[in-house]
């Protein structure tokens, strides 16, 4: 059996990587179709899960939404209970939008097999494995970040 050079390596890794993208996308698209909701729903979710609150005006920016869109958007999550608006409290005209209460738990069990299988993947590595698997999804989230960047700075020139 003929060992692999790093060139064949690097192809294999950045041929994973893609995949992993796709599949995610993939998977990603199965989930909003089954809950009935869009990708940009589903981006506000996660941002909204992320930091807490946000404000539409943030969520717009984040999911690319013009401000009437971003309305009828929060309306629709609004509508089947996942999110809730709130008075701002630092600009009493604003509003901040947050995951309704009962969301989190709603949208866990959404992913519970997915969470699963991610922990029973995971599981299979090492210590010094899973601390490689981390580094290198951190520089990509990094890198894809900062690509991201470039684009959106280009686009503005």
């Amino acid at each position: 059996m003929q060992k692999s050079t790093k060139t064949d390596l690097k192809t294999r890794a950045l041929m994973a990587v893609r995949d992993y993208g796709v599949n995610l996308t993939h998977f990603r698209n199965a989930m909003n179709e089954w809950a009935g909701l869009n990708a940009t729903d589903m981006e506000c979710l996660r941002l909204l899960f992320q930091k807490g609150t946000a404000t539409p005006t943030e969520l717009a920016r984040h999911t690319g939404l013009t401000s009437g869109a971003t309305t009828a958007m929060l309306d629709r999550l609004e509508k089947v209970g996942l999110i809730e608006r709130r008075p701002n409290p630092n600009d009493r005209r604003g509003t901040l939008i947050a995951p309704e209460k009962s969301s989190a738990e709603k949208m866990a069990s959404w992913f519970e097999s997915a969470r699963k299988a991610q922990d029973a993947l995971m599981s299979t590595y090492s210590e010094n494995e899973l601390e490689i698997i981390a580094d290198v999804f951190e520089r990509f989230a990094k890198l894809w970040d900062e690509e991201r960047e470039k684009v959106q700075t280009a686009s503005r020139s």
